[in-house]
């Protein structure tokens, strides 16, 4: 009887341990078929590499540079693999298609200072930041509330200056046809022409009721970039007029060659005027940062990933001459770098109006077809740690003003120049009567120590 009982325990303990047993080498088998199937359906979405075409390579090579570099790891909340796939599973008949596949990925991103440029684009946007153009001479952005396209400033002596186009006035219109679905890169190429031809701009301002139509006649802009002048002021020791209109490749050479210059002519203060510069090139911004600040941080660079990169006075300042800095609503980009290093680092002060507020750096990536791509790789904080994005920064003394013509600036009717004079006057009246010559050292801004945001070329905002 015992042995009985023992035996009908023991054997359904074993088929207990059986059926486990089983249970699990079914479980086992079904979640391998699952996977199997998600492996297939993912393979079925995923296009085989050899089986890619000419005109998919070139999609795919765009989309891994914005893959890698963009500043937004969640590229605006959206799935950039997704993406990818379902643009790989459609043909492209042609290299127009393939651009167009490539805008529709970029637009996702909601970015407009991120876009294509077509290899014609893409040349002269080089062009621009190498120091000559033909057209109108406008720095301008997309308005990212309206999408409405802004002039950030006319570019100093350009017909667009003379033919009263302003800081922040909207361009509604090209030659009749509206900018709205315009990227940069489009408006741009409309006001780009021959010499002596006209483009006509519709332009709404914010002291107008009604939109002006403004006709600006092409023309060959050659972009230099520093004014400078010694200025012998009633009453006041010799003062150091620079004006320095953008940041291209020409600007960090010529600057220092004139700053130089004014150093030995004897210039005992210095008034820097930044008005209407959209900005350019980083390196060109630290740079001539460089050249007032002897020690400290000039600006920080922060990638999608937030880590800081920084850029570092290197000793190397040609004066440390008493500085006021002229600041506006065009103040933009790498020239909001250098006003940002100047006031945080109190090195100068900031008189005028608030500026424009572009805190983001692109770098430009040239693809196998000779287009390119400009892609914000990060943003940039002011040595206090403040981002100006869309806030820009606000001037130490605050002087409003109404649009002056070129030959008025820095003149009796400048209101920003003449009070940018008296504060230059009492800081120069508290400056100590000897001070110890500054060692100019290297002005030439090869050796940007302190790092590389990014690979490629940060791009200036697009010039037509």
């Amino acid at each position: 009887m015992i042995k009985t009982v023992l035996k009908m325990c023991l054997s359904g303990s074993f088929r207990k341990r059986r059926n486990t047993v089983e249970k699990r080498r079914n479980t086992v088998a079904t979640l391998g078929l699952v996977m199997l199937l998600q492996l297939t359906l993912w393979l079925s979405w995923m296009p085989a590499a050899q089986a890619l075409t000419d005109e998919q390579q070139l999609y795919n090579e765009a989309w891994r540079i914005v893959s890698r570099a963009y500043v937004d790891e969640s590229f605006n909340e959206q799935n950039w693999w997704l993406v990818r796939q379902k643009m790989l599973r459609k043909s492209f008949p042609n290299r127009e298609a393939t651009y167009q596949a490539i805008q529709d990925s970029l637009a996702r991103l909601d970015d407009p200072f991120t876009r294509l440029l077509r290899p014609e684009q893409y040349r002269n946007l080089q062009v621009t930041t190498s120091g000559e153009l033909t057209g109108v001479g406008l720095q301008i952005s997309k308005n990212a509330e309206t999408n409405i396209l802004q002039v950030i400033a006319p570019i100093d002596g350009s017909p667009a200056e003379s033919a009263g186009v302003f800081p922040k006035d909207l361009i509604l219109e090209i030659n009749g046809v509206s900018t709205v679905e315009m990227n940069l890169d489009d408006a741009a190429a409309r006001m780009r022409g021959a010499a002596g031809s006209p483009v006509t701009l519709t332009i709404q301002r914010d002291d107008s009721e009604s939109p002006l139509d403004i006709v600006v006649t092409r023309q060959h802009i050659s972009l230099n970039p520093v004014v400078a002048e010694l200025r012998q002021e009633s009453g006041v020791p010799p003062v150091g007029y620079l004006r320095l209109s953008q940041f291209n490749a020409n600007a960090v050479e010529e600057f220092g060659r004139e700053l130089r210059s004014l150093e030995r002519q004897g210039a005992k203060g210095y008034i820097l005027d930044l008005r209407n510069n959209p900005g350019g090139l980083l390196q060109a911004g630290v740079a001539i940062s460089r050249m007032w600040i002897d020690d400290g941080p000039i600006v920080y660079t922060v990638d999608r990933r937030g880590i800081l990169d920084n850029f570092w006075a290197d000793g190397s300042a040609v004066t440390e001459a008493p500085l006021v800095v002229l600041v506006n609503g065009g103040t933009a980009s790498a020239s909001e770098i250098l006003a940002g290093a100047l006031q945080d680092s109190e090195r100068g002060e900031l008189v005028g109006q608030q500026t424009f507020g572009k805190g983001l750096i692109q770098s430009l990536f040239e693809l196998s077809d000779g287009s390119g791509l400009a892609v914000t790789v990060a943003k940039y904080e002011t040595p206090d740690h403040h981002d100006i994005n869309k806030l820009g920064i606000e001037p130490d003394v605050t002087v409003e003003l109404d649009s002056l013509r070129r030959d008025q600036l820095a003149t009796s009717d400048d209101g920003q120049y003449q009070t940018a004079l008296q504060r230059l006057s009492t800081l120069m009246a508290a400056e100590p009567k000897s001070s110890e010559p500054v060692a100019w050292g290297n002005l030439s801004g090869g050796n940007l120590s302190g790092g590389n945001p990014s690979a490629g070329v940060p791009a200036m905002a697009n010039a037509s």
